[in-house]
């Protein structure tokens, strides 16, 4: 049964079915990803587009326990950034990227993205499985 971490964009787009069927059988988040989704509802330029975040947040609340960033995601976190720094690309400005890269690390888990440009560098570290 194959197991992966979803970042944030697969997330958010889950319900298109091109999304939904390549996901694995068992999916996971992490607490990154939902402190991303928790701020999407403050951030929404209309109250329609602020009631879907909020939305599709109760739904990921409903349906996942985030896997915590803890110490060992910590100490991943430095290999994740000397990957993308060895490539040249700045780590500063993906910080919330590099830490769910870092989460999956971690955990020996697979991730499952809609963008996998924000992870270039780090396949010698983790599957990076484009969505």
């Amino acid at each position: 049964m194959a197991a992966g971490l979803l970042d944030t964009s697969v997330v958010i787009d889950w319900d298109d079915p091109t999304v939904a069927s390549a996901l694995p059988d068992e999916a996971a988040i992490c607490a990154i990803t939902l402190a991303e989704l928790t701020a999407g509802p403050h951030l929404a330029s209309s109250g329609d587009e602020r009631a879907r975040r909020q939305a599709r947040l109760q739904q990921v609340e409903a349906t996942f326990d985030a896997i915590a960033f803890d110490a060992p995601a910590a100490r991943s976190y430095g290999q994740v950034v000397a990957a993308v720094q060895a490539i040249g690309r700045a780590h500063r400005r993906r910080l919330a990227d590099l830490l769910i890269a870092a989460t999956a690390h971690a955990n020996g888990l697979p991730l499952y993205t809609r963008n996998p440009d924000d992870f270039d560098g780090l396949g010698g570290l983790i599957e990076i499985i484009a969505v």
